[in-house]
């Protein structure tokens, strides 16, 4: 999203009423091009394109004089598009691709060179994962850090609406291109992604292998924008969406983004996708986001799986980052609530709502002096970072620590005036900040009460509730839309420096069905 009264220049999109398939010229999806990266084994590669009804499809894959496969297909007749499978390839490359139409004597042909096989990862979502290289702290060096990345390829989709599903991308930004100064660093919210380009570069770094990376982001957009209808009415979401909030400064209305810059994407074979959304929803259908966004990412999932043909994995990895601070005169509790909601309201992913997923947690990357507000803070490294833990472990099999301590236990000890709160990996405490609050109830009303640390051990915080003299309803962390300062919260793991995510936990007595009591 755009802070208010930011302005990064004039964005005149393309909005579009329908398809644009109707040009039956031979030619490949509009994503096909030289220099792109394809899915790797085990799953097969989807390619596809137009052409002239009733015409035979001929694609051969070569790499040098050396014919790998070749596949044979025919133009459809009602749609005027054409589709393949590739046998699975292993990582690496450079292939050339060649497709060939014959219809009677006509024969055309098509070619697209310097082809990988790797990983390819869709990222998506508003402005902190448009922001470029040519934004984020120490951007002069990560510019200047391309050459040994030439196998990570960048991709990046037009900003462009659509009132209806378009099968092929009406416009794209940047081809599929090696990185360079000049394509990483193009501009404010222009071209590719940061924290696209930097979590590709920490997996190449792992895995040594090609990475294709397409961005398809828009600022100051909400998740309604970016899904189908499907979620949407899933999730029982107004069907008028108008809002006039500070935070949604682009494209609103339902589906307008999920139609024109992912429904085109969705015949392609994926490794997964990153996220990075859920400022704009901030005053705009908050309450419903625990329902649409794991409904979104169900939908995505459902739809890649079938658009390519079963290629692109049912319940592929699907990580994001949850929302970092910001300087607002907004709600206290209007931020805390869609971190909340990002996990589903389980405070951690994987979960039983969203399988296959991992988190970014991004509460302590606060930037003060970002010139491009504060709720666009500049290290996008750390987050990149932290995704590609999240990518390993989920996506990778990896076995490692991934997402910062949870909480595992509660003890409340009455007579001590203590609540202890047992975390399931060891903890390093920083500081000893007011940052845990316990919800006190007396009279039927609550209220939330600071809880100061008053010792720690390993894995354990004993929280002083004293202040309390009523029924202790709730307890959580971190719960404000800034935290902390800078690495500054109080919880981390010591060896990972993953910082604990924020938490509200409830501490009914299920037994009694009342709240523990507090001594007098």
């Amino acid at each position: 999203m755009v802070a208010p009264g930011f302005v990064f220049g004039l964005v005149l999109p393309l909005i579009l009423p329908a398809d644009t398939s109707a040009d039956v010229a031979f030619r490949f999806a509009s994503y096909i091009n030289n220099y792109m990266v394809l899915q790797k084994e085990p799953a097969g590669a989807v390619i596809w394109g137009y052409g002239t009804s009733g015409a035979t499809v001929t694609v051969t894959l070569w790499q040098g004089q050396e014919t790998i496969m070749r596949k044979v297909t025919s133009v459809k007749g009602h749609s005027n598009r054409w589709m393949v499978v590739l046998d699975p390839v292993k990582p690496g490359g450079p292939y050339e691709m060649v497709a060939q139409q014959t219809f009677g004597r006509t024969n055309s042909t098509l070619r697209v060179h310097d082809v990988l096989f790797g990983d390819v990862w869709l990222c998506s979502g508003q402005s902190n994962m448009q922001m470029t290289v040519s934004q984020i702290f120490n951007a002069t060096r990560e510019l200047a850090n391309t050459v040994a990345y030439q196998s990570v390829r960048i991709f990046s989709v037009s900003l462009i609406q659509a009132e209806q599903e378009l099968e092929d991308l009406a416009q794209v930004d940047l081809q599929w291109a090696k990185p360079s100064s000049e394509n990483l660093g193009h501009g404010i919210f222009t071209y590719m992604s940061a924290v696209c380009w930097l979590f590709g570069r920490h997996l190449y770094d792992v895995l040594q292998y090609p990475i294709g990376l397409m961005s398809s982001s828009w600022g100051g957009t909400p998740i309604e924008a970016w899904s189908s209808g499907r979620p949407l009415r899933a999730c029982g979401v107004p069907a008028r969406g108008f809002t006039q909030s500070d935070y949604v400064t682009g494209p609103s209305k339902h589906s307008v983004l999920w139609n024109a810059m992912i429904h085109p994407l969705h015949n392609m074979t994926l490794k997964g996708v990153i996220w990075y959304q859920g400022e704009s929803n901030v005053d705009f259908n908050r309450d419903l986001y625990n329902c649409t966004f794991p409904a979104l990412i169900e939908d995505w999932r459902q739809t890649f799986h079938w658009g390519s043909q079963g290629q692109t994995e049912r319940f592929f990895p699907f990580g994001f980052v949850q929302l970092s601070s910001y300087l607002s005169a907004t709600s206290d509790d209007a931020f805390p609530q869609i971190r909340w909601h990002q996990t589903a309201d389980f405070g951690y992913v994987p979960n039983a709502r969203m399988p296959n997923t991992f988190m970014a947690v991004a509460m302590d990357l606060c930037d003060r002096k970002s010139p491009f507000g504060s709720i666009h803070p500049r290290d996008k490294q750390t987050v990149a970072y932290r995704l590609h833990l999240g990518a390993r472990a989920v996506a990778y099999g990896e076995k490692l620590i991934f997402q910062g301590p949870l909480p595992e236990n509660m003890e409340l000890l009455a007579d001590k005036g203590l609540l202890n709160v047992t975390y399931s990996q060891e903890i390093q405490v920083q500081r000893q900040d007011k940052i845990f609050e316990v919800s006190c109830c007396r009279d039927r009303q609550c209220k939330w009460l600071p809880a100061p640390m008053d010792a720690f051990s390993a894995q354990t915080v004993a929280l002083n509730i004293r202040s309390c003299r009523g029924a202790l309803a709730a307890v959580r962390y971190a719960w404000t839309t800034w935290p902390c300062e800078y690495k500054q919260c109080p919880l981390y793991h010591p060896i990972s420096t993953l910082p604990a995510p924020p938490f509200i936990a409830s501490l009914t007595d299920p037994r009694r069905g009342k709240h523990s009591e507090l001594a007098e």
